[in-house]
Order: structure tokens, then C-alpha cells, then sequence
């Protein structure tokens, strides 16, 4: 360590519990101006918040969120981010896949047990809503008389986020559009919600001088103040819409000791690749993977008793060069399940699916889509289609396991894939069999572009069994799977020109998203849905009804 305050990076044979808890929240969620990077607009809050309120658990409690949607004339939904929904897959809060979403003026209550101690997250999960400021994070703590394998005095939560101007009604207007819009890159990078934007780049200026305004307090630098030589466990996680970041502490180390709620045997780094008496030191984030203009987010790191609004003496740290994925890459290798914590994979999967992520023109429109099917939700929700038998509401045709020339398909050049298709129907998974997933990265429509995905799976962890450079060889490359400690996670990166190799069982009865976490790539196409064991689900509630085929299905 360079400082003397330790940091533990929290990335995202039981004991009897103590008696499980019932934690109610009551929220109510409208569209509120805020200026988080000075810059004044629309952003969705909760409780007048954006982060909104932190969910606090303790392992085995049940949570009960009462939401209200004063959106006014929008539709919602609340994911729980790595929360399983065991035996609730109705909780999951996805609109079009588990539930139907909230109408404007309607109350919906999400009950859920959280199983397993963490860190998680929770954000809108309705068009790109999440980038509108609907976020925010879970804290499940261990059970009363239990410890975690690494000690620590202080638990914090910091979330990363970008930031865009235009409100997500332009930006997916512009990407429905046979005249293709890209939204660009974000304005600016928040830490916990703050960050700072140059009002002078406005374009064109304003003639409102409320617009934007730096000096305004909601976007005064986030401060964390620590005390020398006590160790802070940091719970660091990223809902960008966009954006892969590093993040870093000047003049720290970090040690990785948890991902995705799994612990991970402790490796000390200086950046943190995450898809999102002394003095005081700047905590930046750098967008990496994209030739960006967003500038740095900046926070400040505050030993105490200095003042908290004193400048570090230093310029922020430069960020790792944008396009070096070898760092990232060798990042993603070495992080490993820790020693006593070991979850091993069953040593052979009943089923592999090859998922080339491709980006398609179908009828004019530009669309990302796995082995040339690109995701088009329906209007019934799978979750409520499949237990209610109602299969005449989305294609019933089974989807590929693998591009049929996958052999001969070139990753380095733009395809002509004119056989690209929407669809709606899923891929139906045996219950309780073994599935392995590879994710296969290659080139846009862009010539010599392939970009960062980091794709999250619903209801499920998987094992991170490996990564590669180029085109995955499904003879050879298996053979060099790590079997022994693979670490768990239910998000993962699949790098530019590169494959990402996954297994997962599917235990967990319901119909479960599978999807690139970037906003504008899952809302143009860039997921799947897996069915496994829905005739397991019990009853579905009322409450999740009411729209598509289920319109009567709640009565008058």
C-alpha cells in the first residue's frame, strides 16, 4: 500500500439465522429537474432522489418495495440486479419478459427473499428509463454472528454512472429511425450521482442562464472521507448506459476481494476495469473501450480532518489508453474464486450455445442481434405466455444453437448477413441441465470496430470458464477451461474481437432475460429469453397482468 488506508474492492455450512426480517420501502417514482452535472434536465427520481434510496438486507430477509409510477405518461419496471428471484421469478422486473409494466397512476409491489449476502443493485428496466437516473443500490449484510474471510472497519457503496443531455425519448427515437441516430457519448461520468460538466461547451449556448450552472450544489464534487489507517471496504458498482470505466484512487492500491456477490482470492490492483494529517486524493473514472471526448469523473478521497472541499495539490491521474485491451483482458483472467469459497462447475455441459453478437441492418433498421435474430419483446410477457399456455402470442419456433456457417464466418470484416430476422421466440432450456453459453464478439457495421459487451443473465450465476482473443475454436479452446476455481458472476465482458465462455444450470423455474447491459444495444435488439422448468412456477399474482392477452385476465 502507498497510503495508509487500506481499500477492499467489493465489485459487485450455514449457521442457524437469526429470525428473517420483513424490510418495507415505499417509493414513489416521477420525473423531477435535477442537475446532477449542472446541467438542468428531466430525470427520473425516486423519493426525489437520483441515486435513488439504498436497499439494506440482511441475508434471508424479505424485501417488499411498494412503487408507485407518477411518470404521468409512461409505462414501468424495477430490476433487481443479481437478486435470483427464487421461487418469485414474477419480482425479477422486467417489462415484457416476467411482468407487465406499471402504468402511470398504478401501485405494484415487488416481494422477494434475498438469499445470499452482497452487493447488488436495482434500476428501471423499461426502455432505457435507467439512464434517465432510476437507479441505485442493495446492501445484503451476513447474517448476525457470521464474518466474511477479509476484515474491515467501514462499508461504503459508490456507484458509477454516465450522463446524457438528451432526455431517452430523442435517444430512442433516433435509433428506431430508418435515418440511424447513434446517442453518442455521454455528456459527462457521475460518481454517486455528481459530476461536472463545462457549461462553456454547450452547443449552441443557452439563452438560460439556469441551464446550466457549475456552481449549483447537486453537482458539488462527491466526497468520501476516510480515517488514516482504518480499512474501508468499497462496494463499487456501474450502471453506465454506455460506458466501460477504470477506476482509480490516486496514490492507492485497491484489493479485489468480492464480484457479483462471490469472493474472489485477493488481487491488488491500481485500476479497477469495471463495466461501470495526509492529504486528499482524487478518485477518477475513464471511460474505456471507446475514443470518448466525455471528460473524467472526478471525486475526492478525504482524509481526515482535512477539509472536504479541499483541492488535492495534484492533477487527477490519467486514465489507461482506450483501446488497450490487453489490461482489461488480462483483469478479467485473473480474477479467481477464493480458496474455502469454491463453487465447482459440473466437469461437462448437456447443451452449448454459440452467441455471435452481430449488428444487422433488418428492413432498413439498424439492430444488434445474436446469430443474426435480434430480440423483438411481445406484447404478452413470456412468464405469463408460457404458464398460461397462451403459445399463439410469440413465435414457437426454436432458435439457433449456433450460425449455421459460424465454421466460416469472418470476425474482422462487416458482413453482409442478409439473412438477418427479428423474432420473439426463446430458447427452451431441459430443467436442471447444464448449459454452456459462448459469447462471440466481431465487427459492427463499422469497418475495424468490435466493441465492449457486458452481458448480464436474470435468475441465474454462472461459472466463468474462460476468455479469448479471435474466433472461438469449440474443439480446442474447451480443453483450456478453468474448471478448478472458476469465479461466479451473473454479468460478464466479452471483449472486442473476443470470445467469453460461460456455464450455468437451469435450476431456477421461470422465463429469464439474457442481454448486453448497454441501454441502446439491448432496446435495438441485443438479447435473448430462456424458459426452463416454467410449469415448476407457482400461481402467478393478479398483479402482474393486464396488458397483451392478459388485459381481462385481472377482472373489473
Amino acid at each position: 500500500m502507498s497510503r495508509s488506508t487500506i481499500l477492499l474492492l467489493c465489485v459487485f455450512a450455514m449457521m442457524a439465522l437469526a429470525e428473517a426480517r420483513v424490510r418495507h420501502y415505499k417509493w414513489d417514482v416521477k420525473y423531477e429537474f435535477k442537475s446532477p452535472d449542472g446541467y438542468k434536465k428531466l430525470a427520473i427520481t425516486i423519493n426525489g432522489k437520483t441515486p435513488g434510496p439504498a436497499v439494506l438486507a440482511q441475508q434471508g430477509d424479505t424485501v417488499v418495495v411498494e412503487v408507485t409510477n407518477g411518470l404521468v405518461t409512461q409505462n414501468l419496471a424495477i430490476h433487481w440486479h443479481g437478486i435470483r428471484q427464487i421461487g418469485t421469478p414474477w419480482s425479477d422486473g422486467t417489462g415484457g419478459v416476467t411482468q407487465c409494466p406499471i402504468l402511470p397512476g398504478d401501485t405494484f409491489t415487488y416481494r422477494f427473499v434475498v438469499d445470499r449476502p452482497g452487493t447488488y443493485l436495482y434500476h428501471a428496466h423499461y426502455g432505457m428509463q435507467r439512464e434517465a437516473g432510476l437507479y441505485g443500490s442493495i446492501r445484503v449484510l451476513m447474517p448476525d454472528g457470521m464474518v466474511e474471510p477479509f476484515a474491515h472497519d467501514y462499508d461504503k457503496s459508490i456507484i458509477l454512472s454516465d450522463w446524457y443531455h438528451q432526455s431517452t425519448y430523442e435517444q430512442t427515437s433516433g435509433l428506431s429511425s430508418i435515418d440511424f441516430v447513434w446517442v453518442g457519448e455521454p455528456q459527462s461520468l457521475l460518481i454517486q450521482g455528481k459530476g461536472k460538466f463545462d457549461c462553456s461547451k454547450l452547443a449552441p449556448p443557452s439563452s438560460n442562464p439556469s441551464a446550466c450552472n457549475a456552481t449549483n450544489p447537486e453537482c458539488s464534487t462527491y466526497v468520501q472521507t476516510v480515517v488514516p489507517g482504518k480499512t474501508y471496504r468499497l462496494r463499487i458498482s456501474s450502471l453506465t448506459a454506455l460506458s466501460a470505466l477504470s477506476f482509480q484512487i490516486e496514490g492507492h492500491n485497491m484489493t479485489i476481494v468480492e464480484a457479483d456477490e462471490h469472493y474472489v482470492e485477493p488481487i491488488v490492483v491500481q485500476n479497477l476495469f469495471i463495466y461501470s494529517g495526509e492529504t486528499n486524493y482524487w478518485i477518477t473514472t475513464n471511460i474505456v473501450g471507446r475514443n470518448a471526448t466525455t471528460p473524467p469523473g472526478l471525486a475526492v478521497l478525504n482524509y481526515y480532518p482535512n477539509h472536504p472541499k479541499r483541492v488535492p495539490p495534484m492533477d487527477p491521474p490519467t486514465g489507461p489508453i482506450w483501446n488497450d485491451v490487453a489490461p482489461r483482458l488480462a483483469q478479467s483472467l485473473a480474477i479467481k474464486a477464493r480458496q474455502g469459497y469454491i463453487h465447482t462447475p459440473p466437469p461437462k455441459s448437456d447443451r452449448v450455445i454459440v452467441f455471435l453478437n452481430t449488428q444487422n441492418k433488418i428492413d432498413g433498421y439498424v439492430r444488434w442481434s445474436m446469430n443474426n435474430v435480434s430480440l423483438k419483446l411481445p406484447n404478452t410477457p413470456y412468464l405469463i405466455a408460457l404458464k398460461e399456455n397462451l403459445h399463439h402470442v410469440f413465435d414457437q419456433r426454436p432458435l439457433p444453437d449456433r450460425l449455421h456457417d459460424f465454421a466460416d464466418y469472418d470476425i474482422y470484416h462487416v458482413a453482409n448477413n442478409t439473412n438477418a430476422t427479428s423474432s420473439n421466440a426463446v430458447y427452451r432450456l431441459k430443467f436442471n441441465t447444464t448449459v454452456d453459453i459462448i459469447l462471440q464478439n466481431a465487427n459492427t457495421l463499422n469497418a475495424n470496430n468490435s466493441e465492449t459487451h457486458p452481458w448480464h443473465l436474470h435468475g441465474h450465476d454462472f461459472w466463468v470458464l474462460g476468455y479469448g482473443t479471435g474466433k472461438f475454436d469449440i474443439d480446442n479452446d474447451p480443453k483450456k477451461y478453468n474448471l478448478a476455481n472458476p469465479i461466479m458472476k451473473n454479468t460478464v465482458a466479452v471483449h472486442p474481437y473476443g470470445w467469453t465462455a460461460l456455464r450455468f444450470i437451469a435450476d431456477n423455474p421461470g422465463a429469464w432475460l439474457f442481454h448486453c447491459h448497454i441501454e441502446a444495444h439491448f432496446y435495438m435488439g441485443m438479447g435473448v429469453v430462456f424458459e426452463e422448468g416454467v410449469e415448476k412456477v407457482g400461481k402467478l399474482p393478479l398483479e402482474i397482468m393486464g396488458c397483451g392477452e392478459t388485459k381481462g385476465f385481472k377482472g373489473p
